[in-house]
């Protein structure tokens, strides 16, 4: 049977690719993907398999219940674009100013609901019961994970599985971890309150810009010096903003970063440390200061015998010439909360476009959509590995 549904996938790609497009030219970024949710809602209303929407937030769930005894299982696709402008040259490119789909998102929901209509067809062969789980909200904390979880939904399901379609992976490469496959990814912000002033005379002033300066050469020697090497973590200061003309010494500077982690111990020795060193910086100069730091996704932690069973699906399928046991990557995922209720894995599928190719969150960020059936059928292959 399972032959025959890879088939039936790869005869459903140009269907994959339309979908596809169409939601990359509507796409709508974190907490107002109301139309993409009324979308997937009206696909599984037309197929007339039962389904539910606003699911924690706009999180859309629908169930293919097998006609043999089985375990339930989720198969994740996210769905939310990002407030980046769309600067490809395609006859697909965002209709949206401002927003595109520049992270894969798109082919992520066009993947789950063609081989939901696919796997419609086997329904009376299937074992057990497939969640076809569409998230709102992956881009931007608090997520939509967590609120789906929290509304009861997937309290049923015995395990979950989901693929990020990866541009920095050639197709054909799939590749997950047997543990720690992404960070955990916080946000920071640091507020500096100095003393302006002109600048012929700073020796009256408490400079925001300089004491800024310190603190961003300070906090990068948290990982460089105060953390042990075998540990990994990134402190990066992504935003600084002070002053407004030339001649005039800033009051005050405005520091956003991001830090990222693989163990909650890591993370608390990261703000420990990047508390110490706020506060002494800005005790030095004698100058006043708030100190933010919020907390994002926690690490991604794939479960070792789920993550067994997408390699082993990986290696049975035709188009994956290469499978990975991977290092794990600093970027933060959702997902996270998932694998910390339910058995599960999170895997990617190499999707890197052929000629120049643009990282994850670029304005001309694509994919080989060749990746699209790869990706359904490696989902479909792990449920059914999970079943034996």
């Amino acid at each position: 049977m399972l032959k025959n549904i890879h088939q039936a996938i790869d005869q459903s790609y140009s269907e994959m690719v339309e979908i596809r497009r169409h939601l990359h030219q509507y796409p709508e970024v974190s907490f107002q993907e109301f139309k993409t949710a009324q979308y997937i809602a009206d696909f599984y209303e037309e197929l007339g398999i039962p389904y539910e929407t606003n699911v924690g937030g706009n999180g859309v769930i629908a169930t293919l219940t097998g006609g043999k005894p089985g375990k339930t299982v989720a198969l994740r696709a996210d769905f939310d674009g990002l407030p980046i402008q769309d600067e490809k040259e395609v006859p697909y490119k965002s209709k949206h100013d401002g927003v595109s789909h520049a992270c894969g998102h798109d082919g992520h929901t066009a993947t789950l609901l063609v081989l939901a209509k696919v796997m419609q067809a086997y329904q009376a062969q299937l074992p057990g019961t497939i969640v076809f789980l569409h998230q709102h909200a992956e881009e931007l904390t608090p997520g939509g994970a967590k609120p789906i979880l929290e509304s009861g939904a997937l309290d049923h399901v015995d395990a979950i599985f989901g693929t990020h379609l990866w541009a920095p992976l050639p197709v054909g490469v799939l590749q997950t971890a047997k543990g720690t496959f992404m960070a955990g990814a916080d946000r920071f912000e640091i507020i500096i309150q100095g003393v302006g002033g002109h600048g012929a005379a700073p020796h009256e002033t408490k400079d925001a810009i300089v004491i800024g300066a310190q603190l961003v050469t300070q906090l990068q020697q948290i990982v460089s010096r105060r953390l042990s090497p075998l540990k990994t973590a990134v402190v990066t200061v992504g935003v600084f903003e002070a002053g407004e003309t030339f001649n005039v010494i800033a009051d005050t500077a405005k520091l956003i970063g991001t830090a990222r982690y693989l163990d909650v111990e890591t993370q608390e020795q990261l703000i420990q440390e990047m508390d110490m060193i706020i506060n002494g910086v800005c005790v030095s100069h004698d100058i006043s200061y708030t100190f933010d730091y919020q907390k994002g996704y926690p690490p991604l932690v794939n479960h070792v015998k789920e993550a067994e069973l997408v390699l082993e699906a990986g290696k049975a399928i035709d188009d994956i010439h290469t499978t990975e046991d991977a290092l794990p990557v600093m970027g933060g995922e959702d997902f996270s909360y998932y694998t910390l209720a339910k058995p599960g894995a999170y895997f990617f599928t190499g999707a890197q476009p052929e000629g120049e190719e643009y990282p994850h969150h670029h304005p001309k960020f694509d994919i080989d959509e060749r990746a699209l059936p790869i990706a359904a059928k490696t989902l479909i292959q792990t449920y059914f590995n999970y079943q034996d």
